[in-house]
């Protein structure tokens, strides 16, 4: 396997900026989801009987790792503004 070489900077060439990514957004967005998910199986007799007794302990893993995940990314750790 060839490495081709880097171009080098000119100044024509101007960094590219990251993108804003709202990351509270689409974690609280997860966490929506999951509810929704914990709803209908909670709802749905078929979804929670027998071997599928862990469905809805699933959708609650997804909503408390969401609620983590909120906490980290609500502290300001979860976005890229301090990385090297």
């Amino acid at each position: 396997m060839t490495s081709r070489p880097e171009p080098e900077a000119t100044p024509e060439m101007t960094p590219i900026a990251p993108i804003h990514v709202p990351m509270l957004r689409i974690v609280e967005a997860g966490i929506a989801c999951w509810v929704v998910a914990l709803v209908v199986t909670l709802v749905v007799p078929t979804l929670h009987e027998g071997d599928r007794g862990w469905w809805p302990w699933a959708c609650v893993a997804g909503v408390a790792l969401g609620a983590v995940g909120w906490l980290y990314v609500r502290r300001g750790r979860g976005n890229a503004t301090d990385a090297a």
